[in-house]
């Protein structure tokens, strides 16, 4: 859990942005809710152009301190900080790569302090690379990482391709991304330009991957796109309504993908740090078991979907997904769709943190393109029913 600069900024990324950013999550609460890492992506290297041509360095005009010190900084105030390259003689921006230099760029990352590495192969590697290459590439990193004393987490990011969930953890990585870019849309027909995934896109692509997910090894849904409202630097799309981005950032919890904010904490609206800050909600997504949210129910029109995982206190994350157009009833019932033998279960509704008592399905009426989050426990016999309250 975290934040990534790309989505809002760009390359155009500095070190009084990145320590105002921390500032910020420290103030509104976005640390304490487990929002840790803060990700530099492509921007902060000195040099554009081919490694063979230029040394890795810190731009010293836009981080006069030093990596180190912005570590040190990110340490102090209770953060990770997180850094990018690629293993291309240019990064995806143009900047200076990796390539023939894992050895000495892990060593110096560690050095500095850094927790948190995006290796990005856009700039070597495209969609039809064989996946030998590609093994070998994410290999080619993560052995110098692993050799460090300080640990950083490896994101080995090859948008999707290549089936990089079957290989990407026994080659070291710790998450990899399961689509192409996330477009600011929660529902586009087609894809953008071709290339871009909306929410649905995503959520689609992971329902048959949940199992290469788990501890350690995470399917990544790509960056939150929560707080964008259509004004990315980066992102097509015209963002979405307030319902469709929290029915995205839960979605994002149920599949346990993780969790790094992309938009301008600094300017995030009441609606949307409450949407970022649900701690029942993180829970969920955070939850030791790590298991993804499947499909355990399907409308007949397939637009009314029911996801749900087993969590580690024995009770069961379920979301109501809504995706049509019209408000629509929708139930959850533990023998039909969990099945477990519950006569009786609690259920909590995670965003109203308002619950009751069932000895029938619970059913609710979900508007379209949101998601009803709930949390339900198995009711030992002969306990009182209450209403939802």
């Amino acid at each position: 859990m975290g934040w990534s600069s790309w989505n809002q900024f760009g390359d155009q990324i500095d070190e009084d942005l990145i320590k105002k950013t921390m500032d910020t999550m420290a103030s509104n609460g976005l640390r304490d809710a487990g929002y840790v890492f803060v990700n530099l992506d492509d921007g902060w290297q000195h040099y554009k152009g081919n490694r063979s041509d230029n040394p890795l360095e810190v731009d010293p005009v836009k981080f006069p301190s030093g990596m180190k010190s912005l570590a040190d900084y990110a340490h102090a105030n209770g953060f990770k900080l997180g850094i990018y390259s690629g293993p291309g003689q240019m990064t995806c921006a143009g900047y200076t790569g990796s390539e023939g230099h894992e050895d000495e760029d892990a060593a110096m990352f560690a050095s500095w302090g850094i927790d948190h590495l995006k290796y990005d192969s856009c700039c070597s590697s495209g969609e039809s690379a064989p996946r030998s290459e590609m093994e070998e590439i994410a290999l080619r990193m993560s052995k110098p990482l692993l050799a460090q004393s300080h640990p950083i987490v490896y994101h080995f990011c090859h948008c999707g391709w290549a089936d990089v969930w079957e290989w990407a953890a026994s080659e070291g990585a710790n998450q990899w991304r399961i689509g192409q870019d996330i477009s600011d849309d929660f529902n586009y027909p087609g894809n953008r330009e071709k290339y871009y995934f909306d929410v649905l896109d995503m959520l689609d692509r992971g329902n048959n991957l949940v199992q290469y997910s788990g501890p350690g090894h995470w399917n990544d849904y790509d960056m939150l796109i929560v707080g964008l409202n259509g004004n990315s630097s980066q992102l097509v799309g015209t963002g979405a309504s307030n319902i469709e981005y929290r029915t995205h950032f839960s979605m994002w919890a149920m599949v346990a993908s993780p969790l790094l904010i992309g938009s301008d904490v600094r300017t995030l609206d009441v609606y949307s740090l409450q949407t970022l800050s649900n701690k029942e909600v993180i829970e969920i997504n955070q939850d030791p078991l790590g298991i993804s949210a499947e499909t355990v129910g399907i409308g007949e029109d397939e637009d009314l979907q029911v996801y749900a995982k087993e969590m580690s206190d024995g009770s069961y994350a379920v979301a109501l997904l809504n995706r049509g157009s019209f408000t629509a009833e929708m139930s959850v019932s533990p023998r039909r769709d969990l099945a477990m033998e519950w006569d009786t279960f609690r259920v909590r509704d995670l965003w109203k943190h308002k619950e009751g008592m069932y000895d029938v399905p619970y059913t609710v009426e979900v508007m379209p393109h949101e998601a009803k989050v709930l949390r339900l426990w198995e009711v030992p016999a002969n306990a009182s029913m209450c209403f939802f309250q």
